[in-house]
C-alpha cells in the first residue's frame, strides 16, 4: 500500500492554549514512525516554541479550513487518507462532510462528541471508558441508538503522549524520598491561557514550608505577576518559559502543581506526585475521576480559588492544607506516584495508530 497521509486540524494560541496541538503532536509522532506523512491544518499563534517543535519533525503546518466543505476541499488537495479532528470550535458537520468524502475520520473528544458522525472517537481522559453521566462510554451507547457509525477508543489506555514523554518513564514507580525543602514545578498549559499560575503560586508560599519552586509562565503578563509574589523563608521562586525541556523537570521535582488537562497524562506516565486545579469547565469530569481514584491530589476549581470573600480564603487555604501535607510527607508522594505511573503506560497512541491502520489497510483491500 503507497504511503498514508495524515491531516490534523486543530489550533493553538495564547487563549485557547496549546493542549490539542501537544496531544496531535504525539499522535503525529507515531504516525510518522509508522511511516505515514503528516501535515497539521490550524493556526498557532504567538507561538515560536511551538512551530520551531512541528519544524524539527518535518511537519508542515497550513491554514486550517474551518467549514465543512473546506475541510473536504482541503482532503483532496492534499490527498489526505485520514483526517484527525481536534476542536471545540469547528462546525461538528465537518466530521460527517469528511467521512461521505471517503476521508477516514478520528475525533478526540474531551466526554462531548459535539454531534460529530466520526469513523473513530478517542476520548483519553481517565474513566471515559465507564458508564455514567459525561462519559465517553455513554456517549457511545447514545451513538448506537441513533446509529452513529464510529467505534469508540476511550481511556487512559490511549492517552496521547509524545516522544519525550515516554523516553522519559522511569521503569518503576518512583520511591519515597525525604527532603528539607522540596522541589516544586508549576506549571498550567504552554500558555497558561486562564492566568492560572500567579495564583498558585500564591496558594504554595502561604504554606509556609521550604520549597525550591519552578513556575512555567507562558506568557510576560503571567511571569510579572508571578515576580510580584513574595516568598516565605526557606522558599525560592524561579520563573521560567516554556521549555521543550518538560519531562525533565517533572522527573526531576518533588511535586508538580497543574491544570487537570492533557498534562495529566504526561504526569501519570513520568509517576510524577500531582496536586491538579481544574481551570476550565470541560476538564471537570476527569479532575475529578482522577482525584476520586488517587492518581493526583485535588487542588479546586479555579474559579473557587480566585474568589473573594470568605469563599475564596476559604478556598486556597483548603488548597495550601492539602499542598502542605504532600510536601511535609514523602510517602503521600510516593502513593500518589505509584498510583499515577500505574494508570498510563506510554503506550496509548501506539493503540490509537493501531487502529486507524486496521481500518485504512482494511477498507483499501478490493473486496
Amino acid at each position: 500500500m503507497n504511503t498514508i497521509r495524515v491531516g490534523v486540524r486543530c489550533d493553538a494560541g495564547p487563549r485557547r492554549g496549546v493542549g490539542h496541538l501537544v496531544r496531535c503532536l504525539a499522535l503525529a509522532e507515531e504516525f510518522q514512525a509508522r511511516g505515514a506523512h503528516v501535515a497539521v491544518f490550524g493556526t498557532v499563534e504567538r507561538l515560536d516554541w511551538a512551530v520551531a517543535e512541528l519544524a524539527a519533525r518535518g511537519i508542515e503546518l497550513h491554514p486550517g479550513p474551518a467549514s465543512p466543505a473546506g475541510l473536504v476541499e482541503t482532503a483532496h488537495r492534499h490527498d489526505l487518507d485520514v483526517m484527525v479532528l481536534d476542536s471545540y470550535e469547528l462546525d461538528p458537520a465537518g466530521a460527517g462532510a469528511l467521512r461521505a468524502a471517503g476521508v477516514y475520520t478520528l475525533a478526540i473528544i474531551d466526554g462531548d462528541s459535539r454531534g460529530q458522525v466520526a469513523d473513530l472517537y478517542l476520548d483519553q481522559n481517565f474513566g471515559a471508558e465507564l458508564p455514567g453521566p459525561g462519559t465517553a462510554a455513554e456517549l457511545a451507547g447514545l451513538g448506537a441508538e441513533v446509529g452513529l457509525p464510529g467505534r469508540l477508543l476511550a481511556g487512559s489506555g490511549y492517552a496521547l503522549l509524545r516522544d519525550t514523554v515516554i523516553s522519559a518513564r522511569p521503569p518503576v514507580a518512583p520511591p519515597a524520598t525525604a527532603v528539607s525543602r522540596p522541589r516544586v514545578l508549576a506549571f498550567f498549559g504552554g500558555t497558561d491561557a486562564v492566568g492560572a499560575a500567579p495564583v498558585l503560586t500564591r496558594v504554595l508560599v502561604a504554606t509556609g514550608h521550604p520549597m525550591d519552586l519552578t513556575v512555567i509562565v507562558g506568557r510576560p503578563e503571567i511571569e510579572a505577576e508571578v515576580d510580584d509574589v513574595t516568598p516565605s523563608r526557606g522558599q525560592i521562586i524561579r520563573p521560567v518559559p516554556p521549555t521543550t525541556s518538560l519531562p525533565a523537570l517533572i522527573t526531576d521535582a518533588d511535586l508538580v502543581v497543574s491544570a487537570a488537562g492533557t498534562s495529566t497524562w504526561e504526569l501519570c506516565c513520568l509517576g510524577a506526585p500531582g496536586a491538579l486545579v481544574c481551570v476550565v469547565d470541560n476538564q471537570r469530569e476527569s479532575y475529578t475521576r482522577v482525584v476520586r481514584h488517587g492518581l493526583a491530589a485535588g487542588l479546586g476549581e479555579l474559579p473557587e480559588l480566585t474568589a473573594g470573600g470568605v469563599a475564596g480564603r476559604a478556598a486556597r487555604a483548603t488548597a495550601a492544607r492539602t499542598l502542605h501535607g504532600l510536601l511535609s510527607s514523602p510517602q503521600r508522594r510516593a502513593t500518589l506516584a505509584a498510583r499515577a505511573w500505574s494508570t498510563v503506560d506510554g503506550q496509548g497512541r501506539a493503540r490509537v495508530v493501531d487502529a486507524v491502520f486496521d481500518a485504512v489497510r482494511t477498507a483499501a483491500v478490493p473486496g
